[in-house]
This record gives structure tokens, sequence and C-alpha cells, in this order.
């Protein structure tokens, strides 16, 4: 089994998937390959860092969390090598070029990424958007070999199939209010692991995000007051999706933009799935239409 995280950002991933990638590790151990893909080079996100400081220490904790969380980290690069822009990612060639050389490289089974908003008065963060718009995309292209052989030469006489994934929406909290999911994980067993992996942020979570005062985060004191801060934080994302639980919990909703899995599949293959939080029925009418059975 391999699953794939992509996003925009350094840090986001833990927020969104860590503690379902943990347990899946937990479940599959060796016979799992998880890794992350971060899409810009992290330069933008800092009040007092210069710009080259900021990109070079969200790199370094960002391995940092992958050494401790067990998965494979890329920082994803254009085909003329660059890394691209942090707070001015655009849906291009270049970046469906990368996106889909890198998809096609690993070929996950699951590809995590965030949603395509549909609300037009929800927040929205434009990294987050173009992650979602070029997966979604770029994602018919991944078993089409020589979609982008302009930017990656390669002999066009002679092609392999390429496994195409399941591609899933993680939850995104710039679209507060507005967010679906199908799944509910119950990852509270793996917490303290989610909470490790984040407190390697802290040019993010004891310098940026408390600065720029939008998620509710305090610059924390110690480790301990840190795992309270995101403890608020999951406490906060189930009042509004209406999870009636002490219980940390990532939500994902399933798409049609790769392969359409089976009920079946998904249940069996994801991990602490909880079925009273899950939107179960939603799920298979949604299964059902996109396979036409």
């Amino acid at each position: 089994m391999k699953i794939l995280h992509v996003h925009a950002h350094f840090d986001d991933y833990e927020f969104v998937a860590g503690g379902t990638f943990e347990l899946w590790q937990r479940k599959l151990g060796k016979d799992l390959t998880a890794r992350v893909v971060v899409c810009t080079d992290g330069k933008a996100g800092h009040q007092f860092r210069a710009r080259d400081e900021t990109g070079r220490l969200r790199v370094s904790e960002q391995e940092k969390s992958a050494s401790i969380g067990g998965y494979e980290l890329e920082v994803l690069r254009l085909p003329d090598g660059q890394i691209p822009r942090e707070a001015c990612l655009q849906v291009n060639v270049p970046l469906l070029a990368a996106l889909w050389k890198s998809i096609r490289e690993f070929e996950p089974d699951y590809l995590f990424c965030p949603p395509v908003p549909v609300e037009p008065l929800a927040g929205i963060h434009v990294d987050h958007v173009a992650v979602a718009d070029v997966v979604r995309k770029v994602a018919y292209m991944i078993n089409v070999p020589h979609a982008f052989t302009p930017e990656y030469p390669a002999d066009e006489t002679r092609s392999r199939p390429c496994k195409v994934p399941v591609i899933v929406n993680v939850y995104d909290a710039y679209m507060t209010g507005a967010n679906l999911y199908h799944l509910a994980v119950d990852v509270e067993e793996a917490f303290p692991k989610i909470g490790e992996m984040t407190y390697c942020h802290q040019s993010q979570i004891s310098e940026w995000l408390p600065w720029v005062d939008r998620h509710q985060i305090h610059k924390p004191k110690s480790f301990d007051d840190w795992t309270r801060t995101l403890r608020q934080r999951f406490d906060r994302q189930n009042k509004e999706l209406g999870i009636q639980s002490s219980h940390a919990f990532e939500v994902f909703t399933v798409t049609a933009w790769g392969v359409v899995p089976t009920f079946e599949q998904l249940l069996a293959d994801f991990p602490s799935v909880d079925p009273t939080a899950s939107n179960l029925d939603r799920l298979k009418q949604c299964l059902s239409r996109w396979s036409g059975s």
C-alpha cells in the first residue's frame, strides 16, 4: 500500500492527515509506504525572518516531522528545477507537469489533497485552492504517458500503464463552515504523535501563526501547552462538523477525480473509521452515482 499527501505548505499535512497516516502505519507496518509532497518554497510565511532563512528553516522543520512520522518527504520542483513560490501558487503547465511526474513516479493507491471550494463566501488560501485544482485537473492525465513529455522528455514509442489512485480531499481550516466529508477517522490514539509532529514547526506555531492571528493559536510556553492548544483546535473542528465526541478526528471526502473505489474497499483500507461520526449513506450514494451502479 502506498499513500500520498499533496499539499501547499510545510506543516499543512500534520493538521489534516498526520493521525490517519500514523494509524495506517500501525495497521500495515512495513507493508505501507507514506509520502508527503509540499508544493511551495515556504518563504512567505513569516514576519521577521528573511525569506531565504524562512525557507531553509521550514524545510528543516518538515524533515524533523518526517523523522518522527516515518514518512518520505518530497519538495515539489518544476521542470526548470525551481520550487513553486509560496503565496502565489497558480495552476499552469509547469505545475501540472511537475505534479504529474511526482504522482506517476510514486504510483500511490490513495492520494490526499485539499478540497476545491464550492461555497463562494467561504474563506480560502490561494495556495490550497491551487493544489486542489491542479490535482483535479491532472488526475486524468496520470495514465497519459505523453501528456508532459515536452517538459519531461521520454521515449514516446515505449510506454507502460501507470496506476491511478483513489483521490481523497482533506479538511481545510480556511474553509471553516463549508467543509463536507464522508469518512471520519478517530485519531485519538495517534494524538500524541500529531502533537510531536506539529511541535516540530516552531517557526509557525510559536512565531507566525500567533502573529497572523487567524487560527486561535497563541505562542506555546511548552510542549504540554501546545498540546492543549491542539486539543482545542480538534474540539472546534468537531463542533463545526457536528461530530459529538471528545476524541480527535480527521475527516475525508472521497472524489471521482481518480479511480472510483468500492465502499467495501474504503472501509477495509482506512484505519479507525467511526461509522457513527461518518456520513456513510452519503458516501454510498456518491460511489453508486459515479460507478453507474
